[in-house]
């Protein structure tokens, strides 16, 4: 009977262990093993980013349905090859298309709201960089673990060093708003505060790449 017992409670660890490894954050490589990438030399820097704009590649996520929102989860890869770490504490990362119309990452709230499932009373300070997320009385808990967990944190790179995470843009606007468009990336400091020149990582590279030319 014991053995009975124990089977079902063994299978669904087995589940929750898998679920697990379906929904972890994909392993995190340097900036230079991706297409859409821009390397400054000079500051010893490179920044890539890698769009999960498909249904198949929004499977990593808790919520499956972002694409059908106009909501784009971008992987934000950034490695630090000096010898002294890079602040983003002062970092502004907007999605800059084709016309040069320029977007800030979009909060839980803001893609509740695509979804009409918003309560707007405000519940969390704004920060330079997404930080913790409080719950909304009709909140999506699906989207809110999304962001929890998968969601771009680092402040600091440290020298010799990858950090990478998600940021989630709003894009309503053409049917390919990545042709075209770039991550602009400004404001990001040494340990001393030089102000280092912004970049401007293309999603061209990213979308040839996918396609073979």
């Amino acid at each position: 009977m014991t053995s009975c017992r124990l089977l079902p409670i063994l299978l669904l660890g087995v589940a929750l262990t898998a679920f697990a490894e379906d929904h972890a954050p994909p392993p995190v490589t340097p900036a230079t093993s991706f297409p859409a990438v821009e390397v400054h030399d000079a500051e010893h820097l490179a920044i890539a980013v890698e769009p999960y704009e498909t249904k198949d590649k929004q499977e990593l996520f808790n919520f499956h349905d972002y694409y059908k929102y106009g909501v784009y989860p971008i992987r934000l890869i950034i490695t630090n090859n000096g010898d002294h770490p890079i602040s983003l504490r002062e970092a502004r990362i907007l999605f800059q298309s084709a016309d040069g119309q320029r977007v800030q990452a979009a909060e839980p709230e803001d893609v509740e709201r695509l979804m009409g499932n918003y309560d707007p009373r405000p519940m969390a300070v704004p920060t330079p960089l997404p930080g913790i997320h409080f719950h909304h009385k009709n909140h999506n808990k699906q989207i809110e673990d999304d962001f929890n967990q998968f969601e771009y944190q680092a402040l600091v790179v440290e020298p010799h060093t990858t950090r990478a995470g998600f940021l989630f843009y709003v894009l309503t606007s053409g049917s390919n708003p990545l042709r075209g468009a770039d991550l602009y990336v400004n404001d990001l400091r040494s340990a001393s505060g030089q102000q280092f020149f912004p970049f401007q990582v293309p999603f061209n590279k990213y979308l040839n790449a996918k396609s073979g030319h």
